[in-house]
Order: C-alpha cells, then structure tokens, then sequence
C-alpha cells in the first residue's frame, strides 16, 4: 500500500496548509468523505468509463449526507477529476495525523463488548490518557465477542483488559 500513501501525501499536506484555520471542520468533512468513497460499490460506479466526474461527484456528495463547504467541494472535484478517489481514506489518515501531531494528540479506538455512556466514556477517556501520557481522540467500536472489558487500540499500543483476552491467558496457562 506505499503506492497509495505516495499517492496521499500531498493531497493530505496541501489540505493540511490551506485547512489551518478550521481543521476540525475540514477532519469532520474528510472523515465523512473518506467514508463514502471506502465503499466497494461506489468505487466500481466512479470506475465506469460512461460515468462522468460530474455524475460522481453529485454520487459521492449526496451519500455523504452533509453539506460539503466550497473548499471541501473543490477538494473533492480535484480528487475525482484526478482519478484519486480510491486514496481518499488514506488521504484522511495522513490529514488525521499532521492534525494529531500539531495538537500532541493520537487516535484510539476503544473496542467495547457492550454501548458506553458518554459519563463513563469521559472516566475512561481521562484513564486512558495518564496511562498513554497524551490526549487522545476516542472513537468507540462495539465487539460482542470480548465478552466484557475493554480493548483500545492507540497507533501501534493495545491494551486488552476484556474477558476474552483473561480467557486466552488462562488457556495457555493451563495447556503450557
């Protein structure tokens, strides 16, 4: 996937320089961008050769159920008309980190087996923070199949206090 990452980088640093001003508003659009051209389906439609850039453009910006400001348009004109819209989520997650480096925070994912309250989720937000020593951006994900407990997964760092992973540890404790 370097391809796609060379491919990324000056889209998400040039967003990057000219999103400045508002990057929390240009993460929200891209983050809603990036969804919408992750799907399968609308990457075959963008890649019919009877489809045009317009046609597309109206596809991708009616799914992605926002109204897209003028830059976050033109950005994504730029990127259909260049045949990039299967670089989108990277681009995303290259501009996810150029925001996160300039603020000293990082992203996590919390893998939880059942729905957390926002309460709570402001207790283990805090925990977790001390625990990794920097701010971090929660985005919550349910998995049944922990059991119980949580999972969070921050860059390359887990930690894995659910039941399944207590589990796992027993059974290699009582089979070694």
């Amino acid at each position: 996937m370097a391809e796609i990452a060379t491919i990324a980088r000056p889209y998400a640093e040039a967003l990057y320089q000219s999103g400045k001003a508002d990057l929390n508003g240009t993460a929200q659009w891209l983050d809603a961008l990036a969804a919408v051209a992750a799907n399968e389906q609308l990457l075959q439609f963008a890649g019919n050769p009877k489809v045009t850039d317009q046609q597309v453009f109206d596809v991708v910006s009616d799914v992605a159920k926002m109204q897209l400001p003028q830059a976050a348009q033109n950005f994504l004109r730029t990127v259909i008309e260049n045949g990039r819209l299967t670089a989108l989520p990277e681009i995303a997650s290259q501009f996810r980190a150029l925001k996160n480096a300039q603020s000293g925070a990082s992203d996590a994912v919390v893998h939880s087996a059942f729905p957390i309250a926002a309460s709570s989720l402001d207790d283990v937000a805090g925990a977790l923070e001390k625990r990794f020593g920097r701010k971090l951006n929660l985005t919550v994900q349910e998995d049944p199949s922990l059991i119980g407990g949580i999972r969070v997964v921050v860059g390359d760092e887990v930690l894995d206090t659910s039941v399944k992973a207590r589990l796992e540890q027993m059974k290699v404790a009582l089979t070694a």
